[in-house]
C-alpha cells in the first residue's frame, strides 16, 4: 500500500497567486417555485417559477474555487452571444473573477437547467452542442495573450470541445515554464501528454488503464500511465477511500477522505482542481497540494449543489482533522491521542529509541516516517533528560514523545498498534 499524506502544513496566502483556468465554462441554472396542482394538458406537475438562480459550473466554478480561496483567477472558455453568457459573465464577475470569453454566432452557451419544487428536481434541462474544432485556434490565442505572469494553468476537460487542440494548450504553458494541473475527460489521456498533474477520478482512471480490484494493480497500472505520458504526477480521486498521489521518483502516497457527511459531490472535481492548482501557485509541495485539495473536496461535498470552500472553512475543517494534542505525553494521554488519530483514520509511525541527539541522520529517519504516516512517535528510555525530550518535541516532524522504560515497550505498542514501526537508525 502506499504511504500516507501529513496533515501538518500552513495555510499559504494565496493573494498573489496567479492562477488561469481555461476549459468548458457553463451556466447552472435553477428555477424553483411551488407546485400545487397538475397540468389539464398532460399528467405533469405546474410549477410556478418563482426564482431564477444562477452558478457557474465546469470551468467557471473551478475559477470560483480558486477565487474563493482568494486567488486572482482568471478564466477562458467559449460561450455563444446570448443571455446565459450573459448571466455567466456577470455571476464570475460578481465573485471576482476574470472572464476571457470568446464569443460564438454559431453555438450557444452551454446550459444546464433545473427546475426545483419542495426541493426535489423535476426535470434537467441542457442547452448545448459540441464546440466545433475549428475554433480551437482561438482558445490557443486567447491562452497565449493571457499567460504572461501566471503561476499556474488549470483544465478542466468536460469534452464539450474547447480544448479540442489540448496538446497545444499545454506545450504554450511548458513553453513559458508554467505548471499545467488537468482535470480529464474521455479514454484517450495521450492528449495530455506533457503535463505536470493528471488528476481523474477512479471510473476514469480505470476506463483507460482497466480495473483495479487492488492497491497494488492501481499503482502499478497508475505508474505506467504516468512514466508513459511524461507526467510530474499523477492524483486519483477515489470517492470516500480518499486520494492516491503517484509522484514521478516518489513512493506511492495516499490520504484517507476528509469529507465528515457527504450531501453532494457535485462540482467537488472541481474543487480539487483549483485547490491544486493554488497550492502549486504558492509554492507547496505536490504532496501538500494534494493535502489542500483533499480537505477542500471534504468542505464542498457538505454543501448542496456546485460549491466553494473557503479559507475560513479549511482552517475549520483542518482543526477538526487535526484534534489530537501534540508534543511530550504521558502514556495515559498518548493512548487517547493515538486512538483519536486511528479513528480520524491516520496512520501511525512509531519510532523506537534512544535516538540521541537531534542530527542529519534523525531527521532523514523522521522524514520517511513522515512520508509514510500523518502521526510520529518517538519513544525514548524512562531515563531520558527532559530538557532533551523537550528538544525532540519540538521537532516539526514529530508529533508525540513520549518516556518508557524498555521493558513496557511491547505493550504500549500493543495499545497503540502503530502502522509502521521503525528503528531509531538504519
Amino acid at each position: 500500500a502506499g504511504a500516507c499524506l501529513r496533515m501538518h502544513f500552513s495555510l499559504p496566502d494565496f493573494s498573489a497567486c496567479r492562477v488561469l483556468v481555461c476549459g468548458d465554462v457553463m451556466l447552472d441554472r435553477y428555477w424553483h417555485g411551488a407546485t400545487a396542482r397538475i397540468s389539464p394538458e398532460a399528467p405533469v406537475p405546474v410549477v410556478q417559477v418563482k426564482n431564477d438562480e444562477v452558478r457557474a459550473g465546469g470551468a467557471g466554478n473551478v475559477a470560483l474555487n480558486a477565487a474563493s480561496l482568494g486567488a486572482q483567477a482568471r478564466v477562458i472558455g467559449l460561450i455563444g452571444d446570448d443571455e446565459a453568457g450573459r448571466l455567466l459573465g456577470e455571476s464570475l464577475a460578481a465573485r471576482g473573477v476574470a472572464c476571457a470569453f470568446e464569443r460564438l454566432a454559431d453555438a450557444p452557451t452551454i446550459t444546464k437547467l433545473r427546475v426545483i419544487s419542495r426541493h426535489q428536481q423535476l426535470i434537467r434541462l441542457d442547452f448545448e452542442e459540441r464546440f466545433d474544432a475549428c475554433h480551437a485556434p482561438r482558445v490557443a490565442d486567447a491562452l497565449a495573450a493571457h499567460l504572461e505572469g501566471i503561476d499556474v494553468l488549470v483544465l478542466s476537460d468536460y469534452a464539450k470541445g474547447t480544448l479540442a487542440d489540448v496538446p497545444a494548450l499545454i506545450a504554450l504553458a511548458r513553453a513559458r515554464g508554467v505548471p499545467v494541473v488537468v482535470d480529464p475527460k474521455g479514454t484517450d489521456f495521450s492528449r495530455y501528454r506533457g503535463a505536470t498533474l493528471v488528476k481523474p477520478n477512479l471510473s476514469e482512471f480505470e476506463a483507460v488503464v482497466g480495473p483495479c480490484p487492488d492497491e497494488a494493480t492501481l499503482i502499478a497500472r497508475g505508474e505506467a500511465l504516468r512514466a508513459e505520458l511524461d507526467l510530474e504526477a499523477l492524483l486519483v480521486t477515489r470517492g470516500e477511500q480518499g486520494v492516491t498521489l503517484l509522484q514521478r521518483g516518489q513512493p506511492a502516497h495516499h490520504q484517507p477522505t476528509r469529507a465528515r457527511e457527504v450531501y453532494d459531490v457535485t462540482g467537488a472535481g472541481d474543487t480539487v482542481s483549483a485547490a491544486l492548482g493554488c497550492g502549486i501557485a504558492a509554492g507547496l509541495s505536490l504532496l501538500e497540494a494534494t493535502a489542500l485539495a483533499n480537505l477542500a473536496a471534504g468542505v464542498v461535498v457538505g454543501k448542496l449543489g456546485t460549491a466553494t470552500a473557503s479559507l475560513d472553512e479549511l482552517y475549520a475543517a483542518m482543526d477538526a482533522h487535526s484534534p489530537v494534542a501534540r508534543g511530550r505525553m504521558a502514556v495515559e494521554a498518548l493512548i487517547s491521542a493515538s486512538q483519536r488519530a486511528r479513528a480520524a483514520g491516520e496512520r501511525i509511525a512509531v519510532i523506537v529509541g534512544p535516538v540521541g541527539a537531534p542530527g542529519a541522520a534523525l531527521l532523514s529517519r523522521l522524514e520517511q516516517a513522515g512520508r509514510q504516516a500523518d502521526r510520529v512517535l518517538l519513544v525514548e528510555p524512562a531515563d531520558t533528560d527532559a530538557d532533551a525530550l523537550a528538544v525532540l518535541a519540538a521537532l516539526r516532524q514529530v508529533d508525540w514523545v513520549v518516556n518508557v522504560d524498555p521493558a513496557g515497550h511491547a505493550d504500549l505498542l500493543a495499545r497503540i498498534g502503530p502502522h509502521l514501526l521503525l528503528p531509531a537508525r538504519p
